[in-house]
């Protein structure tokens, strides 16, 4: 029997709170959390002047909450990710760069919903393990896990290879360089066929898309509609013989028109979103299912993307890798037809380290009887009711180590740093960089920097970046 397994037989027993593990009240909610990967604030129809068509996430937002002030946990994949599945901002993470990976001390989500009698599911993008059977999803809390592993296999749409349960499956329709098999779709149709199964327990789905991340690829059906509406300008690659940008190493092969099969991506993952509803619809769950649609951080410029003509950060400044909110500040929806009767749009400020607590909180599971969770987040669940309640003032804090040269170099080259207290930002590009300040309520695009009008705010931010600089 394993340490993790014996830990979760001693918390049942021990439980005061009267879940019982393996058959929970029926009130405890199934719980769908759909991450998108550097999609933009402004790349939803709700969220802004976007062209891109995302009818079903629209709809979602208008019978739920719409929260504008929602952040991820970091600019980039792994460490946004890590804040996720740990509950923990950068003040608790000992490696906030893109080389993060998870401990096997590690609680994650999964595990604590485990201890309220869960059943667990991963689909998509895991990318925070760094050694099959110790700190892959089935040893880190997940029943059934489906999707790619490592970092790298998610830069692939047509992936030669995926991942059930732990063995390495062939995806022959996609070897040789084809097209058969699209990697977002064959995520959603697992997620489906499992929402679909009867069980007795409730469910924890993760359902993590690699996409709208380069590179670039869709099925033509979605992409399509917009080639006349974008003209093309081809993104190269490695056509050339030369590097087109930065990014090309990783995104080789040439696109067409960069931009319709961007937006045909965001179009997919809306259609592959309503697919995620119909069945819980069509199964007769849908008023005790909570769902939450996020980004794990800003929109990007690699393989082809370009944010600037999507305007895909919009009204806020940068895009991923940055910290200002346009690398950081991200959509974020939720719907919950059987608690969350009354739409409404909530400006709230809260993070990805929220997350955990917040479903301990709604599964009845009291994280001072999990052993080894540690996390800095506090529960939103009083939000998440048609009567909100607040939650306490906080400051929320971000930490990037930026790698040098390449992006995946291994090489902390820059520690950028960020927080926000109520309507008050700082940011510091650098540990040698100064600090500034600005006031997101009247200046969300952060371009008037206040920190000689309010020094005794700013001097509030510039000694919290000192204490956890290093």
């Amino acid at each position: 029997m394993s340490y993790r397994m014996l830990l979760t037989i001693v918390v049942c027993l021990a439980s005061l709170n009267g879940a019982v593990c393996g058959g929970q009240p029926a009130e405890k909610p199934n719980v769908v959390f759909i991450l998108a990967d550097d999609l933009g604030f402004n790349q939803i129809g709700v969220y802004g002047d976007t062209p891109i068509k995302t009818p079903h996430l629209d709809s979602l937002a208008r019978s739920g909450i719409r929260f504008t002030q929602a952040y991820a946990g970091n600019t980039v994949c792994s460490p946004s990710r890590v804040s996720l599945f740990t509950g923990r901002d950068g003040r608790l993470m000992e490696n906030n760069s893109n080389t993060v990976q998870l401990k096997e001390i590690d609680v994650t989500i999964a595990d604590v919903l485990k201890h309220a009698g869960y059943d667990t599911a991963l689909f998509g993008k895991y990318s925070i393990g760094s050694q099959m059977g110790v700190t892959d999803p089935l040893a880190m809390g997940f029943d059934t896990w489906y999707g790619m592993y490592s970092i790298l296999e998610g830069h692939r749409q047509y992936p030669p290879f995926l991942w059930k349960d732990g063995r390495k499956l062939r995806i022959e329709s996609n070897e040789g360089g084809n097209q058969g098999a699209y990697a977002q779709e064959l995520f959603t149709k697992q997620a489906v066929e499992y929402i679909g199964q009867d069980r007795k327990n409730p469910f924890f789905v993760l359902l993590a898309f690699s996409s709208p991340h380069a590179e670039l690829a869709v099925p033509k059906k979605y992409s399509a509609p917009y080639e006349a509406t974008f003209a093309p300008r081809p993104y190269l690659g490695m056509s050339t013989g030369t590097p087109s940008d930065k990014y090309a190493w990783y995104y080789p092969t040439p696109v067409p028109n960069p931009d319709a099969t961007l937006a045909g991506m965001v179009t997919a993952l809306d259609d592959y979103v309503g697919q995620i509803v119909a069945v819980i619809q069509a199964k007769g769950i849908a008023e005790k299912t909570l769902i939450f649609f996020t980004s794990d951080n800003g929109p990007h410029d690699e393989g082809g993307g370009d944010p600037k003509f999507f305007r895909a950060s919009q009204p806020y400044k940068g895009m991923k890798r940055d910290v200002y909110d346009g690398g950081i500040h991200v959509p974020m929806i939720v719907s919950w037809p059987g608690t969350i009767s009354k739409p409404r749009v909530d400006d709230t400020p809260w993070a990805f380290a929220d997350v955990l607590p917040t479903l301990a909180e709604l599964a009845d599971v009291s994280l001072n009887q999990v052993p080894r969770v540690k996390t800095n987040g506090v529960s939103i669940a009083g939000l998440l009711r048609n009567e909100p309640s607040s939650i306490p003032d906080r400051t929320l804090y971000w930490e990037f180590g930026k790698q040098a040269g390449d992006p995946n170099s291994g090489i902390i080259g820059e520690v950028y740093q960020a927080a926000r207290r109520g309507s008050w930002k700082a940011v510091r590009y650098g540990l040698d960089a100064p600090v500034e300040l600005y006031d997101l309520e009247r200046d969300p695009r952060e371009s008037q920097d206040l920190k000689e009008k309010r020094p005794e705010i700013h001097q509030e931010f510039v000694d919290l970046f000192t204490t956890y600089q290093d």
